[in-house]
């Protein structure tokens, strides 16, 4: 089947922001003028794609008799992996459906005092709740890189490059979900409720080194 095929049939299923399109409608929508779906969507993608890559390479390791002395624990692998897949579409949902909320909160009245005061106090509610999709986003992603990285040498090594491109696209999520997690919590001015989502947000980045890690073992020994 052509890449060109491929592009035009295949659907990301799970998640209602995407659900019954072609990945090529869904980048359409992402590249447009709409504001959603944007950067915390995408980011939910990249984690998906990896937890998908993880799977695949699981696929291509349980049931083969060379790979038998792990099999349970690949397979386990490969069960939380299509978990964390399907989470990371549900975000991309969520992701869509909290920028939304944060859009209406700012179109919230504001001719009086009292108008004023619960508006100002929406928009921090809904930025504090924008902060959490692309915080589960990353701790989606940090996950995929602990499965990643448990990978090598009990999988298929015939298929190891993609465990190092599944590292690669966490790493990626990880860094993107970080992104749309800080751009929120400099709009929130209650440090009882900023600090506990920084301090979350920088434990699941302590993943990206492991994930680089990994990448660069893979082409280590892919390089020979």
């Amino acid at each position: 089947m052509s890449m060109a095929v491929r592009a035009a049939t295949f659907r990301l299923l799970g998640s209602g922001l995407v659900q019954e399109d072609t990945v090529a409608g869904w980048l359409g929508r992402l590249a447009s003028a709409a504001p959603a779906p944007g950067g915390g969507a995408a980011a939910a993608l990249a984690a998906a794609a990896g937890a998908a890559l993880v799977e695949m390479v699981v696929n291509l390791t349980v049931g083969r008799a060379a790979y038998a002395a792990h099999a349970d624990e690949v397979a386990a692998i490969g069960v939380e992996a299509g978990g964390l897949r399907q989470r990371a579409l549900d975000l991309m949902t969520a992701d869509a459906d909290a920028f939304e909320a944060v859009m209406a909160a700012y179109r919230l009245p504001k001719q009086t005092a009292d108008e004023q005061r619960r508006r100002r106090a929406a928009i921090q509610d809904a930025t504090a709740r924008a902060a959490e999709p692309p915080l589960r986003v990353a701790e989606v992603a940090g996950r995929v890189v602990e499965l990643a990285a448990a990978l090598p040498g009990r999988s298929n090594p015939n298929v190891l490059s993609d465990v190092g491109v599944a590292a690669a696209l966490a790493r990626a999520a990880l860094a993107s979900a970080a992104i749309n997690v800080e751009v929120n919590l400099a709009g929130l001015t209650d440090e009882a409720v900023r600090l506990p989502l920084r301090a979350e947000l920088d434990r699941h980045l302590g993943a990206a080194e492991r994930a680089a890690a990994v990448v660069a073992s893979v082409r280590r020994e892919l390089a020979g």
